[in-house]
């Protein structure tokens, strides 16, 4: 019980560390924030440009809600990976790394604790967003399933912190360009996952890969449980898979960053940038 209580307060520190970093550097964490606002606007106002290019009417409201649900999910994923991922590079540009992998604790400890800063800071951009959005667009979420919604959005940050600790893996592996691969993994899951539209107009061959992607299954879902209020019994075969995913993703992804970690300090590249 002991031992537990002392990881658990060490992925606490974690935790708190993060927090004072992203208050010290608040003024880019506000900026942003602004970009991720205006990002989601500006994909939402193209279901009603679409009936002005289009020329003719369609359900312009559900289109939004569909974009909408999609824009601040993928935000708060796209934090969740991004948080999880960078932690590394984060770390080298602070200067801790060394001290940080020299202290006494486990590497699944380090990992808990960003991984369950970037959920909690992740959400509550997510939530921001989503209340901006909303003073712009009459949104008609009545119906919505939020427990079910929150249910989904559980279980998929666990598959996706998994991919995001394997792409943390990258700048340990790739000093020059490892952040810069890292990138090319989020972009990859933004094409594939559906965010801005239904995976089914994807290409067959590439249409496989959103079987594998946790984004999709929660995008699924949430659509699902806010659009149409699916109850959350109903939601449940979108549990399996993700499941699945998180029970692959997240052991694969700690033993993965364990053997980077090895790997790096054999060949010196821990402190090393270039």
């Amino acid at each position: 019980m002991v031992p537990l209580r002392r990881e658990l307060g060490a992925s606490y520190a974690f935790v708190e560390r993060n927090f004072r970093a992203v208050r010290r550097y608040w003024g880019w964490e506000v900026v942003f924030l602004f970009h991720s606002i205006v990002s989601a606007l500006t994909v939402a106002y193209i279901a009603p440009g679409g009936v002005v290019v289009a020329g003719q009417q369609f359900d312009a409201d559900r289109l939004i809600l569909f974009l909408v649900v999609g824009t601040v999910v993928w935000a708060y994923l796209d934090s969740v990976f991004d948080s999880v991922a960078f932690m590394v590079s984060w770390e080298r540009w602070e200067g801790t790394i060394e001290s940080t992998f020299m202290a006494p604790i486990r590497r699944v400890t380090f990992i808990a604790g960003s991984s369950a800063f970037a959920v909690l800071y992740s959400f509550a951009r997510a939530v921001v967003i989503l209340v901006v959005v909303a003073l712009f667009f009459n949104l008609d979420l009545a119906a919505a399933n939020w427990v079910g919604a929150f249910a989904v959005l559980a279980i998929g940050s666990l598959g996706l912190l998994g991919i995001g600790i394997m792409a943390a893996a990258l700048p340990l592996l790739f000093l020059e360009r490892g952040s810069q691969m890292t990138v090319v993994v989020q972009a990859s899951l933004l094409l594939v996952s559906g965010v801005y539209y239904p995976v089914e107009v994807l290409p067959d061959w590439l249409e496989w890969f959103s079987v594998i992607s946790p984004a999709t299954y929660v995008l699924n879902a949430m659509r699902a449980a806010v659009l149409d209020g699916v109850t959350l019994v109903d939601l449940l075969p979108h549990f399996g898979p993700l499941m699945l995913i998180t029970a692959v993703t997240m052991p694969v992804g700690v033993w993965v960053f364990g053997w980077a970690e090895r790997y790096a300090l054999r060949h010196g590249r821990l402190k090393r940038s270039g």
